[in-house]
């Protein structure tokens, strides 16, 4: 049985394709407080030149400025791909109860790879993880995208 998808993960999809329109790597993130998007963003390390442009860290910073908060304590952060470690640190540090992402990454992603960095005792905050939702269309995408620039 499949179900819908839920509407922040349809929006990061539809972020991470037009990501991945610009050349960038298709990854969208969406941040949810009581229901509503707060703060979205797509992945921009070639746009904006800035290596720790990810999805995740726009999203963050622009949910931190938008609700003038540096503890994002009751928001999810819905993204298309598996967190990296610095992505992973920048959820711990936002304190951010639940992340949901799409398509696992076991080269660069550190959830449930990698380093398993909510896992570490030096992680200080570990959210709810949720994975797999939107797992089909996310990986469609970056397979796409990478096969592309083969």
């Amino acid at each position: 049985m499949s179900f819908p998808l839920p509407e922040p993960m349809k929006q990061a999809l539809s972020l991470a394709r037009a990501a991945a329109e610009k050349g960038e790597v298709p990854v969208g993130a969406v941040i949810v407080r009581d229901g509503a998007i707060v703060a979205e963003a797509a992945n921009a390390p070639r746009r904006l030149n800035d290596p720790t442009a990810h999805a995740e860290l726009l999203a963050i910073r622009a949910a931190a400025a938008a609700l003038g908060e540096d503890r994002l304590q009751d928001c999810e952060l819905w993204v298309t791909l598996e967190p990296c470690a610095m992505c992973a640190g920048a959820i711990a540090l936002a304190r951010i109860p639940r992340l949901y992402y799409g398509a696992s990454d076991p080269k660069g992603g550190a959830v449930e790879h990698g380093p398993r960095f909510f896992t570490q005792s030096t992680c200080h905050h570990r959210p709810e993880v949720f994975s797999g939702i939107g797992e089909a269309q996310a990986a469609a995408l970056l397979r796409s995208f990478f096969e592309e620039r083969r």
